[in-house]
């Protein structure tokens, strides 16, 4: 059986072909990237390497070719997603690949997260294509917050416009397991998974973790989205990219992240990476 993962030499395509390498036959595993240089390990490693960009559908139609299952990891490119990903889609399609499996965002059909709506229109095209499907919804990685992470535990202060919002991350190392566990497992067709940490946690619990692995105090102040983004342009970010952050931290702070479920769990056979293990490895 040959599966190939897109977007493979991105943070959580590395970690797919990773967790493939650790179960599989390397010959067995097609890696989909932009540059070929920055997966030369993969290449030395065994993986077939095949080189497509989520624009361009006759280098998707090569790239997909012969291969019996696909992950489409979602495009980092908000705005332009829903036509990138109908391409693979419909390259996937017309190649005969028997299962594609997608990862979109928690509860994307109905999420009021500002992220959700290119995920429910990609959800929905797959559903009409006709294609053997599996959708990993993915909540939040704990390593989005990495920076955050970095620069409370240097002030002392983790600021966010989140409210009391509760987030079920997980590692993206769990994460990319799961997807690893579909793509060689059997039985997941039709299948859509909420995908979580165990647990919700806060961001004053947060903090107070970022105190306990950095033996300093550390505290959460909570402000408006407007207050945020004064904020972070004047610590230099683009205001354009500081109102996007405050509009997602806006949308975080209506729930859109706080449901624990256990599919995450069963996927990968053991509990998600705790808060604090990934807190300490951001910080060193």
């Amino acid at each position: 059986m040959k599966v190939g993962v897109t977007g493979a030499g991105g943070q959580l395509g590395r970690l797919v072909v990773q967790k493939l390498l650790e179960r599989g036959r390397p010959e067995d595993i097609v890696a989909i990237v932009r540059d070929r240089m920055k997966v030369a390990d993969l290449a030395e490693a065994g993986v077939e390497i095949r080189v497509a960009v989520y624009d361009d559908r006759q280098a998707l139609d090569a790239a997909v070719a012969g291969l019996d299952k696909l992950l489409l990891i979602s495009s980092s490119e908000v705005g332009h997603r829903v036509l990138q990903h109908k391409n693979v889609i419909d390259a996937a399609k017309a190649a005969g690949v028997k299962h594609l499996i997608y990862t979109s965002a928690p509860k994307a059909t109905t999420s009021t997260l500002v992220v959700a709506p290119e995920h429910k229109a990609t959800e929905e095209y797959l559903l009409a294509s006709g294609l053997p499907y599996t959708i990993l919804r993915n909540n939040w990685y704990t390593e989005n917050y990495a920076q955050a992470i970095r620069t409370a535990a240097t002030k002392g202060e983790l600021v966010a416009a989140v409210g009391a919002a509760r987030v079920a991350s997980a590692s993206r190392a769990d994460y990319a397991e799961a997807a690893a566990a579909v793509l060689l497992g059997e039985g997941h067709e039709g299948r859509i998974y909420e995908l979580s940490g165990d647990r919700a946690w806060d961001y004053r619990e947060l903090a107070d973790v970022i105190a306990e692995v950095t033996g300093r105090p550390c505290t959460y102040k909570a402000v408006t989205p407007p207050e945020l983004v004064a904020v972070m342009v004047a610590a230099g970010v683009d205001e354009a990219m500081a109102k996007g952050a405050a509009a997602l931290e806006a949308s975080i702070a209506e729930g859109g992240l706080a449901e624990a479920t256990p599919d995450l769990a069963a996927l990968i056979g053991r509990p998600p990476t705790p808060l604090k293990e990934t807190v300490t490895k951001v910080l060193g």
